[in-house]
């Protein structure tokens, strides 16, 4: 039988272990922690657990993190996307950065280039086979997956960074400070644009910058 102690807090078994319990956990350390700090030990501390324990539902951080990509990915509606192929680019692109969005540390993991969610790659075939009906090879057609895929991951964490780095308390503004102290006859451009620099670069413009890309890869010689 559980007892409480004298802070309140109940002693006994901990709660029983599950694959589900176990992805809850490690979604709310991913979210609040960054997946740097996702461990075994570091999850079982957050389940009042043992790494070995863990083990006995998931093989290691690596099958772990497999299983989060596929149950986000999996949960995420399917589109029907356009038939025009550069339509369907732009589209499938957008529903990538879409899925991405909602957890932003899947970039994170993404970047190794070797984890990935089966039910994700739609999105990449919908691209290859964009590429490919718009005359592009097989190759040019990689090539352009790997430039979304880029532009999409380089926004998101682009964004995350300036988003955490506001929250902090303790920031400075060194770009501010930085961008006080330039020559303006060293640098003419960058001075005249100091006081608007901040609303610019947080625009956002990732749909004109889609669009832009898309059209100059369209536009790669045809073989």
């Amino acid at each position: 039988m559980e007892q409480s102690t004298p802070t309140g807090r109940r002693t006994g078994r901990p709660p029983k272990l599950s694959r589900e319990a176990i992805l809850t956990a490690a979604r709310t350390i991913l979210a609040e922690e960054g997946p740097e700090q996702l461990s075994m030990r570091r999850l079982a501390k957050e389940l009042s657990s043992t790494p070995m324990a863990l083990y006995h539902h998931v093989k290691d951080k690596d099958e772990l993190l497999l299983l989060l990509l596929e149950s986000h990915a999996s949960a995420f509606p399917r589109p029907e996307l356009p038939a025009d192929p550069r339509e369907r680019l732009i589209a499938a692109a957008r529903v990538l950065y879409d899925i991405l969005a909602e957890c932003p540390w899947i970039v994170e993991v993404l970047a190794s280039d070797d984890l990935l969610a089966v039910s994700a790659l739609w999105i990449v075939e919908n691209i290859l086979d964009a590429a490919i009906a718009a005359g592009l090879t097989p190759e040019q057609a990689v090539h352009v997956y790997r430039v979304l895929w880029y532009y999409t991951a380089g926004e998101l964490t682009v964004r995350l960074g300036r988003r955490r780095r506001r929250a902090d308390p303790a920031g400075r503004p060194y770009r501010a400070e930085a961008f006080a102290t330039l020559d303006p006859a060293a640098f003419p451009r960058l001075t005249s644009l100091a006081g608007d620099w901040e609303e610019l670069t947080a625009a956002d413009t990732r749909q004109e910058g889609l669009v832009a890309i898309v059209d100059g890869l369209l536009a790669t010689p045809k073989p």
